[in-house]
């Protein structure tokens, strides 16, 4: 039996969410998806949410305020539930916020919005592939 990969979103638009459900779902992913308010208010803790859903690739969008979202993303990403993950970041900056990544090994791609799907799908099949093997 071959089991899925599984894909965590991060983002704090429903609609969105669902979007990226249904497209990565057709694409033979299983998702699971938080908001990134719940995550920064503590509402969603990450470490547990982490451990119950073992997700090998991580989408997390950047949305305004980016500077403040980018720092949520940062602190996020220092829990050690978050280890050797990739990240596929979105945004409405894309540019700005490649300015914040800089040359972070972790962030795999940044994709701007609007969003093409099918780029989102690449993205997350090729972030798979690079992960770290244990």
């Amino acid at each position: 039996m071959t089991v899925s990969p599984l894909v965590a979103v991060f983002n704090s638009s429903p609609d969105t969410i669902e979007m990226l459900r249904v497209v990565l779902q057709h694409a033979g992913f299983v998702v699971a998806s938080a908001f990134t308010y719940q995550l920064r208010d503590g509402v969603v803790d990450v470490a547990s949410f982490m451990k119950q859903h073992q997700p090998d690739v991580v989408i997390y969008d950047v949305a305004p305020p980016y500077d403040a979202n980018w720092a949520l993303f940062l602190r996020l990403r220092q829990n050690p539930a978050m280890c050797d993950r990739q990240f596929v970041v979105t945004s409405t900056n894309a540019g700005y916020v490649q300015q914040l990544a800089g040359r972070d090994q972790r962030v795999y791609e940044i994709i701007g919005k609007p969003l093409d799907l099918d780029n989102i799908v690449r993205a997350t099949k090729e972030a798979l592939r690079s992960r770290p093997t244990s």
